[in-house]
């Protein structure tokens, strides 16, 4: 991370990331995804689809070799994702109200869920593990949490990777029941989902955008059948032409 800064374009301060590209001059790139030159540089498009810059965070330390790669929780050692565990995402969604802006296109089928009125946070979250759990061989889980700044992330210590607008992940493989105990409140409110998770064979991605109240999921047909027809789930099947966002809800 850089130093802090005020966005020029959405007025937001925090502190930007540093990120270039082969056919582009380094920038500075804000939580939402602005871009801006660093000193004496030309500008950026905004919204251009930049490649985090290999060890470096915009003060010349090193992003890797000096943060951990495995950390320790529960008795067990735990690994650090990398740039290379989520490049199936990286660069393959779309900006816009469809599902392709969280989700890549590569999936059978697309739904949205969130909390059903009345449904504590905790019962929606464990429906929508056992529901996935089920239907999902047994294996490692990627459990992706979203750096805002002021939301936990679980290992704060450790190496983060690029998703969507320039946006910092802690990622770490664990498996479904880590996903429902390890984090405490989220961007949604109470709850302990990660805002990104995914099995090790790729056959289903969720993820809920920095300012959406809901989570998007692609994965196979048989398997967002299963979760619509949960009570506690409440998913709603979208197509990748349509806006995501449930009836009800709003996009801040």
């Amino acid at each position: 991370m850089g130093p802090a800064a005020t966005c020029p374009e959405c007025g937001r301060r925090g502190n930007p990331s540093w990120y270039e590209d082969s056919a582009e001059p380094t920038a500075w790139v804000c939580p939402v995804g602005h871009r801006w030159p660093s000193a004496g540089g030309p500008g950026w498009t905004a919204y251009a689809s930049p490649a985090a810059v290999p060890g470096r965070q915009g003060t010349g330390e090193a992003s890797t070799g000096t943060r951990p790669t495995r950390v320790s929780r529960d008795g067990r050692s735990w690994r650090i994702g990398t740039a290379d565990d989520v490049s199936w995402i990286a660069g393959h969604t779309t900006q816009g109200p469809s599902i392709t802006a969280a989700i890549p296109p590569v999936f059978e089928a697309y739904a949205t869920f969130h909390p059903p009125d009345g449904v504590p946070v905790d019962a929606h979250e464990r429906a929508v593990v056992d529901e996935l759990a089920a239907r999902t061989p047994e294996q490692q889980w990627w459990l992706g949490y979203l750096d805002t700044g002021a939301h936990d992330i679980v290992y704060p210590g450790a190496a983060t990777v690029s998703l969507y607008w320039g946006w910092s992940y802690l990622l770490v493989e664990a498996g479904p029941e880590q996903a429902l105990t390890w984090r405490t409140g989220h961007l949604r409110g109470d709850g302990a989902l990660p805002d990104l998770f995914f099995p090790a064979d790729r056959s289903w991605l969720a993820s809920a955008l920095w300012d959406d109240t809901w989570t998007d999921i692609g994965g196979s047909a048989d398997m967002l059948a299963g979760l619509r027809r949960h009570p506690l789930v409440n998913a709603r099947l979208v197509s990748l032409d349509e806006d995501a966002c449930p009836p009800g809800l709003t996009r801040d």
